[in-house]
């Protein structure tokens, strides 16, 4: 494949084409990962529907998170060779399918086919690693901080749009369109996957980039195999580390954006304050996500880590030891919103300065795998927990502790220098 990639200066001319870029990027993340996080509004209804009980209809949505994550890598793979168009595509109309479908679905096994392969899977190719990594080959290197902040706010945006649409729909249409509704509106992404069909070139820029002192900018490590590249990146303790961090992340977002209609329900709250919530979480990440983006560029992005995973901690026990009030649950999930994806651009950015952006879909990829091996665990122990005890405190326990570990395992990162990848021998390098 050829492209002609976007030169590295301040022309209007190539300012508004990557500017295009990362509104694209955004769009196609709002509307995949809107449907994604109102989901759980939708729990309730499905038990009634199917009987299944929570606990099953949990295990649907946790292997959800899991097989999410577990695309990622291997789109990323295929994105770095032959551009985002063609996966982005695919991952669309993947969403809408399994959405579409999830309410026919009578049983555990079609409700992990609906939900948890189509769905999820479709979602995973249409989603972080895919879309970070056209932002970080075709944005200028010193603006990419901000273009994934834009990104990841693109996503936060289609969850304050959705949820209330989705209680909106439902009080309209019943549930069952509502879902299928916002399942059909995913494919509105497409002509913005068309936009980025031809944004993943072989960069001469980016194959120089080890050799570019700025900051943002690592070594290319793209001439090497697909395992060669994997070997040598998991070799390195500060990349182990982040996606550890990553996994706790995952624990907590799964978490919230699947149960937290049913702790509004436990608190004896109405469910439009679930929906408020979810939305509230959705507008306070755009704000979270764009702050984290200005500041990865002048911050340690390590700090800024912790930082965030000790706000979630401290947000988390005030909120169990407070008075389960409407006005309390709407002001936690606005602190939760403000951390609540904030996570991505540093992540992505410390994936970025450790090896460049050549390999950078697959390598973030993994780290966002790490991330839904988590969701996986918050997913699923949210809904075990809850059909156990009748309530939700012991996963609010683990979620602390959880927080407070990941604030800590960020600290040992070694960003100060790049991490040069040690070459391998010649015959182990691709031709």
């Amino acid at each position: 494949m050829t492209s002609t990639p976007l030169p590295l200066d301040d022309g209007s001319e190539q300012r508004n084409a990557w500017l295009w870029v990362v509104l694209a990027a955004a769009s196609v993340f709002a509307l995949t990962m809107g449907v994604r996080q109102t989901m759980g509004l939708f729990m309730s209804p499905l038990n009634t529907s199917t009987g299944l009980g929570v606990a099953n209809i949990s295990l649907a949505f946790a292997f959800g998170q899991l097989w999410w994550g577990l695309t990622q890598p291997f789109a990323g793979a295929v994105t770095d060779r032959i551009g985002a168009g063609r996966v982005l595509a695919l991952g669309l109309f993947l969403v809408a399918l399994g959405t579409v479908l999830t309410p026919y679905m009578q049983s555990t096994f079609g409700l992990i086919v609906a939900i948890g392969i189509l769905a999820a899977g479709g979602a995973g190719m249409a989603g972080p690693a895919v879309l970070m990594a056209v932002t970080t080959r075709m944005v200028p290197v010193q603006r990419r901080g901000v273009a994934s902040g834009v990104v990841n706010a693109g996503g936060s945006f289609g969850q304050f749009v959705m949820a209330p649409l989705a209680a909106g729909l439902t009080a309209w249409l019943g549930w069952l369109l509502s879902m299928q509704t916002l399942g059909l509106m995913v494919l509105l992404a497409l002509p913005a996957a068309w936009l980025l069909r031809n944004r993943i070139p072989k960069n001469q820029n980016d194959r120089k980039i080890g050799h570019n002192a700025d900051s943002m900018a690592g070594p290319g490590i793209e001439r090497m195999p697909l395992k060669a590249v994997l070997r040598q990146a998991w070799a390195l303790p500060s990349y182990r580390y982040l996606c550890l961090g990553f996994l706790v992340c995952g624990f907590h977002v799964a978490f919230l954006a699947t149960h937290l209609p049913g702790v509004v329900a436990a608190c004896g709250l109405p469910p439009s304050v679930a929906a408020w919530s979810l939305g509230l979480i959705g507008l306070f990440n755009i704000v979270g996500s764009v702050a984290m983006g200005w500041a990865v560029g002048r911050w340690r992005m390590k700090s800024l880590l912790s930082l965030v995973y000790a706000t979630r901690a401290i947000a988390v026990v005030l909120f169990v030891l407070a008075p389960k009030t409407a006005g309390v649950m709407l002001v936690f999930a606005a602190v939760m919103g403000v951390t609540f994806l904030s996570t991505v651009p540093p992540t992505a950015g410390l994936v970025a300065k450790f090896f460049g952006p050549q390999n950078m879909a697959m390598l973030f990829g993994v780290v966002m795998l790490a991330h839904q091996v988590g969701g996986f665990m918050g997913a699923w122990l949210g809904g075990q927990v809850w059909e156990m005890t009748g309530s939700y405190d012991w996963v609010w326990m683990i979620d602390i502790v959880l927080a407070l570990g990941a604030a800590l395992v960020h600290l040992p990162i070694r960003e100060s220098a790049l991490a040069v990848v040690n070459p391998l021998p010649d015959g182990a390098r691709a031709g």
